[in-house]
């Protein structure tokens, strides 16, 4: 596959098309599932209240709970398949936790930390009894020795000096992105200094607005993303070709 490049498909296409270890480091942020809700104890899969922080305009952001499970497992068993380590960003909400609590079951040979992404504040819940979530998780998946702590190979860092809680404030959208959950540079950025080498192959499947690929760019990594708007992949784009955007707002 050609490197370098935002596919207009969705990830799995894309990944039915890589190798087996073809890229060295995956980092993403899926989609939440922000828009399922529950009505009298039973989830309710059509679009009740249209949340600002929904990622996308394409789609509603509500699949019933079993297809947004289904969906995200055979994402990382793909992922797992084609990359050695594997950052998978999500945040715990009615219509993904379910599916989140039984992922980390059903992967949990991989799963070899969870790093949890403190934002700084929190956005009030929009119900009452119901606590503010004012951090994300990264589930970290590695395939070379995920029975141990240690990242024999990944692992840049020396000892005691990184933590696994990274307090990062959220970036906003900037005019034109109507997108509502960017993903940070600077959290792009400590993953890719910390678990990865300038050459490295990195992959986003939900590429969005082109975060991991303008971070990637700028410290010398090569870049492979999948992304279903064309609205973002022309973001993306313009973005890349601004010098003056990599790393500056």
């Amino acid at each position: 596959m050609k490197l370098n490049k935002i596919y207009h498909e969705d990830c799995l296409s894309t990944l039915k098309k890589m190798k087996d270890d073809s890229v060295d480091l995956v980092i993403t942020s899926p989609p939440y599932n922000m828009n399922l809700r529950i009505r009298n104890g039973e989830y309710c899969s059509r679009q009740i209240v249209k949340e600002i922080s929904t990622k996308y305009t394409e789609f509603d952001d509500n699949l019933p709970i079993d297809e947004y499970n289904k969906l995200h497992t055979e994402i990382l068993r793909e992922l797992i398949r084609v990359s050695e380590l594997i950052f998978y960003n999500i945040q715990i909400v009615t219509g993904s936790k379910r599916s989140i609590f039984k992922m980390i079951g059903e992967f949990s040979e991989y799963l070899k930390d969870i790093i949890v992404w403190d934002k700084g504040n929190a956005q009030p819940s929009i119900q009452k009894q119901v606590l503010n979530r004012r951090t994300e998780l990264i589930l970290v998946f590695d395939k070379d020795y995920p029975i141990s702590r240690q990242y024999r190979k990944r692992g840049s860092f020396e000892r005691g000096t990184l933590d696994d809680i990274w307090e990062i404030k959220r970036e906003r959208s900037r005019g034109g992105e109507n997108h509502g959950a960017v993903f940070p540079k600077e959290l792009v950025a400590k993953i890719l200094e910390n678990f990865s080498e300038e050459g490295d192959v990195v992959y986003d499947p939900f590429m969005g607005t082109g975060t991991t690929a303008v971070v990637a760019k700028r410290l010398k990594r090569k870049y492979l993303g999948s992304e279903i708007s064309k609205k973002y992949i022309d973001i993306s784009e313009d973005r890349l070709k601004k010098s003056e955007d990599l790393f500056t707002e």
